[in-house]
């Protein structure tokens, strides 16, 4: 099977406030440490009020792991934060949570549920996405199989991105560089071997929004 991993699907910002601590949370995809860097620097200086600024990151190449607790007590919120892209299986990635303090301490506990929590909704509102090899297709069909053409392209999870309608309809569909061949046996048995797909262009992409679990 083609290698696969899982990447934010694009930015993402949270709020989470606990006995008066504002807890504000942002992740970013990221492609190097230095873009991680970046992101963390850009946060402070945007908080520069704030107590603390936690954050992590988590690189696939070279399995690089960082975070820091900014001050906090040690264990209580990078660590809790980088443990949910972990368990979520999320890497190329970086967050930092910003405590606004609420003059109310939260305990160890409470920090490591509110850290961990954070990064988690700002996760949420980022949504996921599969990095893996699509390739682009061209479907040529008659007007009398589109729609069941289209029902099989959805069932090997491609995506329809294009639809030229003229003497017969041309689709454009993204589709994962491995069910290429499945979804060719379909249509074959669909079109008596008449419906022979183009793969245009093969690439590594991030595929369709995704909630995390």
């Amino acid at each position: 099977m083609t290698e696969s991993y899982i990447v934010p699907f694009g930015q993402g910002e949270a709020e989470y406030v606990e006995k008066r601590s504002r807890f504000i949370g942002h992740v970013w995809p990221i492609d190097s440490e230095e873009e991680a860097r970046r992101r963390i620097e850009e946060t402070r200086k945007r908080h520069y009020d704030a107590r603390h600024n936690c954050w992590c990151y988590l690189l696939r190449e070279g399995n690089v792991m960082r975070y820091s607790d900014d001050g906090e007590p040690q264990g209580t919120a990078g660590q809790p934060m980088l443990n949910v892209f972990v368990r979520e299986e999320v890497t190329n990635v970086c967050c930092v949570v910003t405590r606004y303090f609420g003059g109310i301490l939260l305990g160890a506990g409470g920090l490591t549920r509110a850290y961990g929590g954070t990064a988690k909704l700002a996760l949420n509102e980022a949504g996921i996405s599969r990095m893996r090899l699509w390739a682009t297709l061209a479907v040529p069909c008659t007007y009398s199989l589109y729609e069941r053409v289209k029902l099989l392209v959805e069932g090997e999870g491609g995506i329809i991105s294009d639809t030229d309608f003229a003497a017969d309809v041309v689709l454009t569909v993204l589709l994962p560089a491995e069910q290429t061949d499945a979804l060719q046996a379909k249509l074959t048995d669909l079109s008596a071997g008449q419906i022979q797909l183009l793969v245009e262009e093969e690439a590594f992409r991030p595929g369709p929004r995704e909630e995390a679990r």
